[in-house]
C-alpha cells in the first residue's frame, strides 16, 4: 500500500539511458538467489542490492524488524502469516494487476530495480496481493523486504521492508452482517481505550465508493478497517507514551493509491509529533477481479517496518538495521522493544565530485546514488547535490555533489575516504562518461 511508491510501458528516455550507459561491461546473466536470470538494456541492478537478497532481516531472531512483524502479527492473531514470497516479480504483477497506470513514475528504471525488462525486484508488498487472493485467503498478513532507486539521507535506504495487511468479506447480506458486529465489537473495545481519534468520512465525494460497489457496503468496511486499524495503533503506540491525561491521539487523512478507493493514511501523535504511519483502503474491486475473486470486498494496509522501529526504538539512522555489531545487534531481544543507546558518533568525511555530464548519456540522481552505495556500501551516511548548472554557449550539464562519508561502526581515515572517492569517480567515467571538472 506504499507508493507510494496492460504491457509494460518504459519512458523512451529511459531506455535510452539504460542502454548507454549500461551496454559497457553489462553481463549477459545475473545469478540471483541461485538462479541466472538474463540482462538486457534495462538492466540497472547493482552487486550491491544483489548482496541484500538473502539476508531477509524480518526473520532473525531479536532483530528489531523481525520483534515489530511479530508484535503485529499477534495483534491480528486470526490472520494467515506469510514471509517467504520470492522478492523477484514481473512488471505487470508489481503494476498493472494492481490498476498502475501505464506513466506512472514507479515503472521507470529511475525508480525500480530490473533484472530485464520482464522482470524486476518488488517495489512494494502489494505485488503480492492478487497472488495470495488468489488462493483463498480471507485474513493474511504478508511481510517481505521491497526495493526502490532513492537518495541517500539517514531515513532512505534502497532495501527496507514493508508489512501488508488485508481482509475480505462476502459482498451480500450474511457478510455485511458479519463486517456490522465485528464493528460493534472492535468499537467496544476502542470505547474502554485511552485513543483521541480525528476521523474523516468514510466514503465522501472526495473519496468515493468504487462504482461497483453498494456505497453501504463500502461504508460498512471502511468503516472496519479503520476500527482494526485503531487498534492497531494502541497496540504499537498505546503502551509507549499514552497516559490517562494524555491520550493516545490518531488522525486519519484522506489519500490516492491506485489500488483503492476510497483510500485513507493515518498518523500518530508521539513525542510531540504527528508522524505518518501507513496507508490503507478498500481493495479495487479489479484487484479481486483479476484474482477470480467473485461478490467479494475488502479493505488493505501497508506500512514500513523500518520507519515505525526507528520510532519506536530511536533509532536514528536506517543503515543501523543492516549492521552486525555487536554493539548494535546485543541491545535487542526477541518480542522486546527497547530504546537504543548510541555507543558512539564516528566523524564525518566530506568529498566533494564535480563533473560535466555526457551530452548522449542522461545521468538521474539516483545512478549517482546507486554508483556510491555499490563502492562505498554503508560507509556513506548522506549525498547532497549542492550545485547544477548548464553553460549558457555549449548547452553542458555541470553537477557538483558532497559525499558524507561517516561509518556507523569505527573511526574512517582521510586516506581511506580518498581511495573510496577516486572508486566512486572511476566509476562515474567509466559507466557515465562523465568528465571530471
Amino acid at each position: 500500500m506504499q507508493r507510494p511508491r496492460l504491457a509494460l510501458s518504459f519512458p523512451r528516455f529511459c531506455v535510452r539511458r539504460r542502454i548507454s550507459a549500461l551496454a559497457n561491461g553489462r553481463p549477459s546473466s545475473l545469478e540471483i538467489l541461485g538462479e541466472r536470470y538474463p540482462t538486457d538494456e534495462v538492466t540497472n541492478i547493482t552487486p550491491a542490492i544483489l548482496a541484500k537478497l538473502p539476508l531477509r532481516l524480518h526473520t532473525r531472531p531479536a532483530h528489531p524488524l523481525n520483534t515489530l512483524r511479530t508484535l503485529i502479527e499477534s495483534h491480528f492473531p486470526d490472520f494467515t502469516p506469510l514471509s517467504s514470497l520470492s522478492p523477484l516479480v514481473t512488471p505487470f504483477k508489481n503494476f498493472d494487476e494492481l490498476s498502475f497506470p501505464p506513466d506512472h513514475p514507479g515503472r521507470a528504471v529511475t525508480d525500480s530495480y530490473y533484472i530485464n525488462k520482464n522482470l524486476m525486484l518488488r517495489t512494494h508488498t502489494s505485488a503480492h496481493e492478487v497472488e495470495v487472493f488468489r488462493r483463498g485467503a480471507d485474513k493474511w498478513l504478508l511481510t517481505a523486504d521491497v526495493y526502490r532507486r532513492d537518495e541517500i539521507d539517514g531515513s532512505h535506504y534502497p532495501v527496507f521492508h514493508q508489512m501488508e495487511g488485508a481482509r475480505i468479506f462476502a459482498a451480500d447480506a450474511a457478510g455485511m452482517r458479519a463486517v456490522e458486529e465485528d464493528n460493534a465489537r472492535l468499537r467496544a473495545r476502542l470505547a474502554e481505550a485511552n485513543i483521541e481519534i480525528e476521523d474523516v468520512p468514510h466514503v465522501s465525494g472526495t473519496n468515493p465508493a468504487q462504482a461497483t460497489h453498494d456505497p453501504v457496503h463500502a461504508e460498512l468496511v471502511a468503516q472496519n478497517l479503520k476500527l482494526s486499524l485503531n487498534g492497531l495503533m494502541l497496540t504499537l503506540f498505546g503502551g509507549a507514551g499514552a497516559s490517562r491525561e494524555a491520550p493516545l491521539r490518531v488522525r486519519w487523512i484522506e489519500a490516492y493509491f491506485p489500488f483503492t478507493t476510497p483510500s485513507f493514511e493515518v498518523e500518530v501523535f508521539f513525542r510531540g509529533k504527528w508522524l505518518e504511519i501507513l496507508g490503507s483502503g478498500v481493495v479495487r474491486q479489479a484487484t479481486l477481479d483479476t484474482a477470480n475473486v467473485s461478490n467479494k470486498i475488502g479493505w488493505a494496509f501497508g506500512l514500513g517496518l523500518e520507519r515505525i522501529a526507528m520510532i519506536l526504538y530511536s533509532i536514528p539512522d536506517i543503515r543501523l538495521f543492516w549492521s552486525t555489531d555487536e554493539r548494535f545487534l546485543s541491545q535487542f531481544t526477541d518480542k522486546k522493544i527497547t530504546t537504543f543507546q548510541p555507543y558512539s558518533k564516528y566523524p564525518s568525511c566530506f568529498k566533494d565530485v564535480s563533473f560535466w555530464t555526457a551530452q548522449d548519456i542522461a545521468l538521474h540522481e539516483n545512478d549517482f546514488c546507486d554508483v556510491v552505495r555499490d563502492v562505498a556500501g554503508d560507509l556513506v551516511e548522506d549525498v547532497l547535490k549542492i550545485d547544477s548548472f548548464v553553460h549558457p554557449k555549449t548547452s553542458r550539464t555541470s553537477l557538483c555533489y558532497r559525499i558524507n562519508y561517516r561509518s556507523m561502526d569505527r573511526s574512517l581515515s582521510n586516506e581511506e575516504a580518498n581511495e573510496i572517492q577516486a572508486q566512486v569517480v572511476d566509476r562515474l567515467k567509466q559507466q557515465f562518461g562523465v568528465e571530471i571538472r
